[in-house]
């Protein structure tokens, strides 16, 4: 897609106010002036200084606690800041593919708190991937716009390993009482905190022995990172899954997708933030010493430790270097390597059978997003133009009984209806309600024959770069209570945007598997030979997978 630049990060206040956030930096800048010259002057109050006497910053550990740094830690660290440098970049790079935040479910434009973009145009078919916009390469891992296909591949399956390393630190402190260096056991914490912030603010600073105790505002820090955040990212990652969400109903009814992704971002900026000011502190304390305690297992202030740094700085910068143009050059590698990560997972959520009955109509939506690109052939021209009179939805292949019906013979089929979520790989949502034939009726109408695996959908629609856009789902997903064919939309007929005058519905996956401006419908026993034999349009041209339950 063409580049397209967004606009500098925006937060929402009142019902039509936007505060540019860059105007943080001087607010922020003159703010630390004040806290230092605020701070300078509480440091000559007696009382001030009698309590920095009676909290001088640390709390006391337990008997028996740890001192120093095992090498498994130092091992530990480098690994996770190395993951940490593609899990954000990546992570940037799918905010960009929506640029809008929302704390409510429906993604209405004008409700969004947080964006990155222009304000949503009036025109009516505006899609949402026309809204995704551009970041530098050196930024976005990739940088190009609309490239969350691979986005995804690096952030869920380096998402496995960030948490495999993560599974094994909390063994290894839990078993070796580094627990108790980095959890809080004492209230007086918290006036220690109070004192290491005021001596930090008045450039007088308290005293570093963090080979045997982290003062209390370090502390509080490395506890909300590791115990608050990391879990906390996991779970809201989980929260953004259809098939988990569809599923675990009492739970997504609260914990919308999109408060899910609001936190999620938040998270990402807590990381940031931490791994900024975390850096800072390091250099500014004491770098020499800092460095052994980490990368070199020793308390002392020779080079070891910052030639240990030295190296895994060389490798975390070549890794950063070279993964956006690994990226543009292999992207079936990375599609291949991302999926044999994170693939056992999204098999196990795909084959979590949804229930119908988590939304009522007060639920809908106001605003529901179009998307795709739009048919404008002559064929599907002369098929509205005549309301679809002319209509016939073709069902062959693997089949006991392939039928071509008119769009009255399927309307004649048994009504099924049903208010569900729809989760957009780009990060939107919308509640509708969509009326129309179960699958299961259409299987019992065809009789699928024993060796078809796979029903592939054909729609009327061109993808951008050719040939008819088309999608794969596994037989078994057919035959799901929330799996159908729509033809109403909220109590109306499917309008041409959202995919008039037939389209599909799979609440276990992601929106780009329902086909909308349905041709046909074919059963086979693999997809190999269909379209460039990846599964689906968007996995042949966009890098995005045939089975995308998370």
């Amino acid at each position: 897609m063409p580049a397209q630049y967004g606009v500098a990060p925006r937060v929402r206040i009142g019902q039509g106010k936007w505060f540019n956030l860059l105007w943080l930096l001087p607010i922020g800048f003159a703010l630390a002036l004040i806290a230092i010259a605020v701070a300078k002057g509480l440091r000559d109050l007696p009382a001030v200084e009698s309590f920095i006497r009676t909290y001088p910053g640390m709390s006391e550990l337990p008997a028996g606690a740890p001192v120093g740094f095992p090498a498994w830690l130092a091992w530990q660290h480098v690994l996770n800041a190395f993951l940490m440098i593609f899990l954000i970049r990546a992570g940037v790079t799918i905010l960009a593919d929506h640029p809008r935040l929302y704390w409510t479910r429906h993604s209405t434009p004008g409700r969004d708190w947080f964006r990155i973009q222009k304000p949503v145009p009036t025109d009516p078919l505006y899609t949402a991937k026309q809204d995704s916009i551009t970041l530098p390469d050196g930024v976005g891992l990739p940088g190009r716009r609309h490239s969350i296909g691979l986005a995804r591949w690096w952030h869920l399956g380096v998402d496995t390993l960030w948490l495999v390393n993560g599974i094994v630190f909390y063994v290894l402190i839990f078993s070796t009482g580094q627990w108790m260096r980095l959890v809080p056991i004492h209230w007086d914490v918290i006036p220690n905190a109070i004192s290491v912030a005021i001596q930090y603010a008045s450039l007088d600073w308290p005293a570093e022995s963090g080979w045997t105790n982290y003062n209390s505002l370090q502390l509080i820090a490395y506890f909300i990172t590791v115990f608050i955040a990391a879990p906390l990212a996991l779970i809201t990652g989980l929260g953004m899954s259809p098939a988990l969400s569809t599923r675990f109903r009492r739970i997504s009814s609260i914990f919308s997708i999109q408060v899910a992704r609001s936190l999620h971002f938040l998270v990402l900026c807590w990381f940031v933030a931490f791994i900024v000011v975390h850096v800072a502190l390091v250099v500014t304390t004491g770098a020499l010493r800092n460095l052994n305690h980490m990368y070199a297992a020793r308390d002392d202030e020779s080079w070891v430790g910052f030639g240990f740094f030295a190296i895994s700085l060389v490798v975390m910068i070549v890794g950063w270097v070279a993964a956006t143009p690994f990226t543009y050059r292999h992207p079936r590698i990375v599609q291949r390597v991302g999926f044999a990560l994170i693939g056992p997972a999204q098999r196990l959520f795909e084959h979590i059978d949804s229930k119908p009955g988590q939304y009522t109509d007060k639920d809908i939506s106001p605003y529901f997003w179009h998307n795709g690109n739009y048919p404008d052939t002559e064929e599907f021209q002369r098929l509205q133009a005549d309301d679809f009179a002319a209509y016939r939805l073709t069902i062959g292949g693997l089949v006991e009984n392939p039928v071509t019906l008119s769009l009255a013979e399927v309307r004649a089929l048994p009504y099924h209806e049903q208010i569900t979520q729809h989760f957009c790989i780009q990060g939107w949502s919308g509640v509708a309600k969509w009326g129309g034939v179960s699958m299961r009726t259409i299987l019992d109408l065809v009789q699928p024959k024993p060796e078809a695996k796979w029903v592939v959908f054909y729609s009327y629609a061109v993808g951008p770069e050719g040939g008819l856009y088309y999608d794969a789902q596994a037989i078994e997903q057919m035959s799901y209570k929330l799996t159908m064919l729509a033809y109403d939309m909220n109590g109306e007929p499917v309008s041409f945007g959202h995919g008039a005058p037939l389209r599909l519905r799979n609440e276990t996956q992601l929106g780009f598997k329902m086909v909308k401006w349905i041709k046909g419908i074919e059963f086979v026993e693999q997809f190999a030979d269909v379209g460039g034999g990846l599964g689906g349009y968007n996995n042949d041209h966009e890098f995005f997978g045939y089975r995308q339950s998370i």
